[in-house]
């Protein structure tokens, strides 16, 4: 027998818990799905720009009520190769917490607006029904079970469920390596740093608890034999910024934090449906460098569920659900990820040596490259 939903959303990040948080506060029954346990660390900056505030407050996270609060950031800080530096100001406050203290406040909310959560269970299998929803078969542990749902939603990350590719076309040639763990004993003020490195940059920036997050995103041929773990692969990057290797020499990795993936691969344009609408990294892999993919993973969660809602309540074909989603979508984060894509090929070129230069004779120009990658505040709340 089959289980009726209203919803199913596979992928309990930020993106996936928050768009069922959404739509099971609008009074649909909704399923959340996640192959993996949580809570727990993943590979992320743990970077929240400005933007990401009152979209949290909407869902009512407030940071700064919680037990344990994040790290305020104000100021950017980038240490190219050769040594040069560039300081910029962040257009308001930025917050530094962990996605395992993250994901867990939005599964909570989630949970208590109604929404059911199922970790650890795999999804083998979706079938669209015409005009009958999906199909979805789900396996947990030795227990298999199939759900029928109107609406689903895809927040499963970089990684496709089975059966499904990404057209080349929509991601960029280089192959990345992500990865992060925390570190004691590196003191850091109120800004967040990024060091760039050969093939890739790490980023430095305060979490809860007196620690650091080190999240690094690096060409996968570049780290190829210098060592399999996350630390290794940390070194490794830091032999190529000698101030790099001097911020990490006193750190302590903090045990359990060390997450990697791979292969990972920035989009040239985002990718908003396939059998059904995508969210978060699903959608698109920005360049880390924009400090925004969490913003865009909280935006995209309230703009799809806003157009799903209506789907659900019959107010929407699903040709139109669809079409409103994908529109909507291009609208908000084409340019943007298009912005982002021409500053990650400015930042590697061979001329980069010159860029504190530069950027000294033209003081406002690090300040435009910061709001060139944010979301804009128009439309942040529908």
């Amino acid at each position: 027998m089959k289980k009726q939903v209203d919803a199913i959303v596979i992928g309990a990040g930020i993106a996936g818990s928050s768009c069922a948080l959404l739509l099971a506060r609008q009074g649909h029954r909704t399923l959340l799905l996640d192959r993996q346990e949580f809570p727990r660390h993943k590979t992320c900056g743990e970077f929240m720009s400005p933007e990401t505030r009152e979209m949290l407050e909407l869902l009512g996270v407030r940071l700064f009520e919680q037990e344990v609060r994040p790290n305020v950031m104000d100021k950017a800080v980038i240490i190219m190769p050769h040594g040069g530096e560039i300081e910029a100001p962040l257009p308001g406050q930025a917050y530094g917490i962990s996605r395992y203290k993250l994901d867990s406040l939005l599964h909570e909310k989630a949970m208590a607006a109604g929404a059911e959560i199922m970790t650890k269970a795999t999804v083998t299998a979706i079938r669209q029904q015409k005009g009958h929803g999906y199909e979805v078969e789900t396996k947990l542990g030795n227990k298999q079970a199939v759900y029928h749902a109107k609406a689903v939603i895809g927040a499963y990350g970089t990684k496709k469920l089975r059966g499904m590719t990404t057209s080349d076309k929509l991601r960029g040639g280089t192959v990345y390596v992500g990865v992060k763990s925390h570190f004691s004993g590196i003191t850091l003020s109120s800004q967040v740093e990024l060091y760039f490195c050969d093939g890739g940059y790490v980023g430095i920036s305060p979490v809860e608890n007196g620690t650091a997050n080190v999240a690094a995103l690096l060409a996968l041929d570049r780290v190829k034999g210098g060592g399999r773990s996350v630390v290794d692969i940390l070194q490794t990057a830091a032999m190529t910024n000698a101030k790099l290797a001097a911020r990490l020499a006193p750190g302590v990795p903090v045990p359990g934090t060390q997450v990697s993936i791979a292969p990972v691969r920035l989009s040239d344009v985002p990718e908003p449906w396939s059998q059904f609408p995508h969210i978060g990294d699903a959608m698109l892999v920005i360049p880390p460098l924009s400090g925004d993919g969490m913003s865009i993973a909280l935006r995209s969660s309230l703009l799809c569920s806003c157009w799903t809602d209506q789907y659900l309540k019959g107010q929407l074909s699903c040709r139109d659900w669809q079409d409103q989603y994908t529109k909507e979508a291009n609208r908000e984060f084409s340019q943007l990820l298009g912005r982002a894509n021409t500053i990650q090929r400015l930042a590697f070129a061979k001329m980069n040596r010159f860029y504190p230069v530069i950027t000294r004779l033209l003081p406002g120009l690090t300040s435009y490259l910061v709001k060139a990658t944010r979301l804009s505040e128009k439309s942040m709340l529908r």
